[in-house]
């Protein structure tokens, strides 16, 4: 299979989203890194200046950023099939 992207999930506790997106990254076996903005300043910042977005999720896949839970986004860069 070769070596998964990085991904990395900007998220917060309260995000039903967020948790949606987790679980299904999860379900198809895919290692993530998840960072809480709620509490990490310097990620929310960061998170901002990719993507001009304040609102998560946020998912970075090889630094491409994804706004929102766009599984055809993210079933194409992670090479999911089906979904």
């Amino acid at each position: 299979m070769g070596t998964q992207p990085k991904v990395v999930v900007f998220s917060t506790q309260s995000c039903s989203w967020c948790r949606t997106l987790k679980q299904y990254l999860k379900k198809h076996a895919i290692r993530f890194k998840d960072i809480d903005v709620s509490r990490d300043q310097a990620a929310a910042k960061d998170m901002i200046r990719r993507t001009g977005q304040q609102g998560v999720p946020v998912t970075l896949i090889n630094n491409r950023a994804i706004v929102g839970f766009n599984k055809t986004e993210i079933n194409k860069l992670l090479n999911i099939k089906g979904g």
